[in-house]
């Protein structure tokens, strides 16, 4: 006498859990993009929206000017941080190692310079907000009406 396993309804049971299995590994980006650091910049500058390309460019150092022309100083938070991590990996869809390579090369090359690093999200919004063409990024919770929220497309 041979023992089958049984049919019907637990191997139907069994299929849908494996399909919300799959579906909630697929969920979490989306939802996680609603709580990824955003892109601020002080109240002077004059662009409301950048593209992921031309915010790459600038974060990468490659793009030193705002579109209107204004120079832009660039802030970031330490490669270590999870915040930087986050923003590097969800927004800028990079790494930070690849963002530290391109840096390194310029400066050791002597073609451009990194980014000023700060210590905190805190002093990362009163360094953008006291420094005309500044950018950089925060979580919701610090903001305030001091830097204006830059839209990425």
């Amino acid at each position: 006498m041979s023992v089958q396993p049984p049919r019907g309804l637990p191997v139907a049971w069994l299929r849908h859990g494996l399909l919300l299995a799959l579906l909630g590994l697929l969920w979490p980006p989306a939802v996680a993009a609603s709580d990824s650091p955003v892109l601020v910049a002080h109240p002077n500058v004059q662009t409301p929206r950048l593209t992921r390309d031309t915010t790459r460019a600038i974060f990468a150092m490659r793009q030193r000017t705002w579109p209107d022309g204004q120079a832009v100083r660039v802030y970031v938070l330490s490669n270590d941080n999870p915040v930087h991590g986050r923003f590097v990996k969800e927004r800028l869809a990079v790494y930070p190692h690849q963002l530290q390579l391109a840096w390194d090369r310029m400066v050791f090359s002597g073609t451009g310079q990194a980014p000023t690093r700060v210590f905190s999200q805190v002093e990362m919004r009163e360094r953008i907000a006291s420094t005309p063409g500044a950018l950089g990024y925060l979580e919701r919770e610090y903001l305030d009406d001091r830097v204006q929220v830059i839209t990425m497309e």
